[in-house]
């Protein structure tokens, strides 16, 4: 286990920290996300500071460093990570957005446009009053809930975040 450099860290139980990240690990796993990302996700929620270095990450999660590459390159396509360089050196930081949820489900929101635009596509192929371009189209106007529901959803979870943790 790394060296604990915050106070609060240097106060944890390190079993009870690898309990954690690996039981919320398990959930994301449950969830659908990949076993190795799931883990570095969680390892970096848990740290105080958000961010670990590739070395950090290997030495708490006890993997290679291709294992933790893997899973960076994953949560960085998924807008969950973020690469930064240490000032001065070569090593790079992994960082967890402070909003990674949003971040997350505006990716989401991307692909359900991308998708809704595949299915109207199906629809004009298909014949509206076909069995499979009726099928076709509910499952476009349920995309297109989602989307505008995704929307609106965001919108109060700013205004809740600004009122309970002062930010916006």
């Amino acid at each position: 286990m790394r060296e604990a450099t915050e106070p609060a860290e240097r106060d944890r139980d390190p079993e009870a920290v690898s309990k954690f990240v690996e039981g919320f690990a398990a959930q994301l796993v449950e969830a659908g996300m990949q076993r190795m990302p799931a883990r570095v996700f969680a390892a970096l929620l848990a740290s105080d500071s958000g961010s670990l270095t590739s070395a950090e990450l290997g030495e708490q999660l006890r993997v290679s460093p291709a294992a933790v590459s893997g899973a960076v390159r994953y949560l960085s396509q998924q807008h969950m990570v973020a690469r930064e360089r240490e000032p001065g050196s070569r090593r790079e930081r992994y960082r967890v957005h402070s909003d990674q949820w949003y971040e997350a489900l505006t990716n989401r929101e991307a692909v359900l446009k991308s998708w809704g635009s595949a299915l109207r596509e199906g629809v004009a192929s298909l014949g509206a009053e076909t069995p499979a371009g009726r099928r076709m189209a509910e499952t476009l106007a349920f995309f297109e809930f989602v989307d505008g529901e995704i929307a609106a959803m965001m919108e109060r979870w700013r205004v809740h975040r600004a009122e309970r943790f002062g930010r916006g």
